[in-house]
């Protein structure tokens, strides 16, 4: 972490959820601005962001929740059950209005970005600059193809439920990243990392499965303000169509690809996308 960051620990309790979150101050940095940024299924909060975080430098403070099923997060019993991604929505909203943040800058990667786009859609007024890391459901300019690579999630989610987890986990690997480059100290790390709590993982690919089958996806564009969007060099060719597209059709959508990754892009590539979003929030708020 850079000099001068400070980090604090907390627990924001819900009625069904003993929610954790991180919370970085830089004191040298006086801008005002906040920035939440929000992970994707399997995966902690800061275990996704601790790295790229540290190379921000425009940010005043940085909230980083850890969500359901995942991290630190746990409910009162300590078991895991099925939630729906707008009760994620619903618990990244009573987090900042418990904190008090009234407009801050709003990042969010795979899962974490669907969690991003619906409260911009819900809240347009607190939201400022947005930043999508391969969000969930902008996988492919056509959405019955969207819709059918969800399904295979929810295979992979069937297995990590059983005593074939691992199964699990390498099959949402092949789906999601297919051209990924594959050494086996990586993937031991990866299949390590998203291991962690595989029914809450399970349950959170389950969730996108399901509001992939409700969202209407171009009113969702519609609501979003000044987007930056970042797809990794060597996922699905299809993916980068779509972003490509929408950054030609949206003036406020801004797409950058990423050399040498895949959709563990925040991982892979920190300090890099960091870098963007530095130069992307001067730029936003330069142009205001």
């Amino acid at each position: 972490m850079k000099k001068g960051y400070t980090s604090e620990i907390r627990t924001f309790d819900l009625p069904d959820q003993h929610l954790t979150y991180r919370l970085y101050r830089h004191p040298k940095v006086d801008s005002g601005r906040r920035l939440v940024l929000v992970h994707g299924a399997g995966v902690a909060g800061q275990d996704t962001w601790e790295m790229l975080q540290s190379f921000l430098s425009h940010w005043s403070e940085i909230l980083v929740p850890d969500i359901r099923g995942m991290g630190e997060t746990v409910y009162p019993d300590g078991k895991e059950y099925a939630f729906s991604v707008h009760e994620l929505v619903a618990d990244l909203g009573a987090l900042v209005d418990h904190l008090g943040w009234w407009q801050f800058d709003l990042g969010g990667y795979s899962l974490g970005g669907l969690v991003s786009l619906l409260y911009k859609q819900q809240h347009p007024d607190r939201v400022a600059k947005q930043f999508l890391l391969e969000p969930a459901s902008l996988d492919r300019p056509d959405w019955d193809s969207t819709v059918i690579l969800r399904e295979k999630y929810s295979a992979a989610a069937v297995h990590l439920r059983s005593e074939q987890k691992e199964a699990g986990i390498r099959q949402f690997l092949d789906t999601i990243s297919p051209n990924r480059r594959i050494t086996p100290e990586t993937e031991k790390l990866t299949i390590a990392r998203l291991g962690q709590r595989p029914e809450g993982f399970a349950y959170a690919l389950d969730s996108v499965t399901k509001a992939i089958r409700e969202v209407d996806r171009e009113p969702l564009l519609a609501a979003q303000g000044d987007v930056t969007s970042f797809i990794g060099g060597n996922s699905v060719e299809l993916m980068h169509q779509l972003h490509l597209t929408l950054a030609e059709r949206m003036p406020n959508w801004h797409y950058f690809h990423i050399p040498g990754t895949d959709h563990s892009l925040p991982f892979q590539k920190p300090r890099q996308i960091a870098r963007i979003m530095n130069a992307e929030q001067v730029r936003f708020f330069g142009s205001e």
